[in-house]
């Protein structure tokens, strides 16, 4: 399993134009972690989207994830308006990885 995790907007969006996204190969990472990985996914995947906020969130940051598991691909997109708990904790998660892949 393949993820990857791009950013956009936010107060510093313009900081980030250009950059690369976080990517990590589960098969490349140590038993325990892609375990860990594969869990976090699970859990994001079975947590329905919120219905999108009300209100206009323009600082707001948003996420994209993908998931290449096999030949099945999968696409998760939140936002700092509409974050479920399974998907917080997959970024903080990822965000404490450095890439492998």
């Amino acid at each position: 399993m393949k993820v990857t995790l791009e950013t956009h907007g936010g107060l510093a969006g313009g900081l980030r134009l250009g950059g690369r996204p976080v990517v990590l190969d589960a098969a490349r990472l140590p038993e325990d972690d892609a375990r860990t990985l594969g869990d976090l996914v699970a859990a994001a995947r079975a947590e329905p989207a919120p219905q999108s906020a009300r209100r206009s969130a323009p600082d707001a940051m948003s996420y994209t994830v993908t998931v290449e598991d096999g030949s099945a691909s999968d696409v998760l997109h939140r936002s700092d308006d509409g974050m479920t708990p399974a998907f917080a904790a997959l970024l903080d998660w990822l965000g404490g990885r450095e890439p492998v892949g």
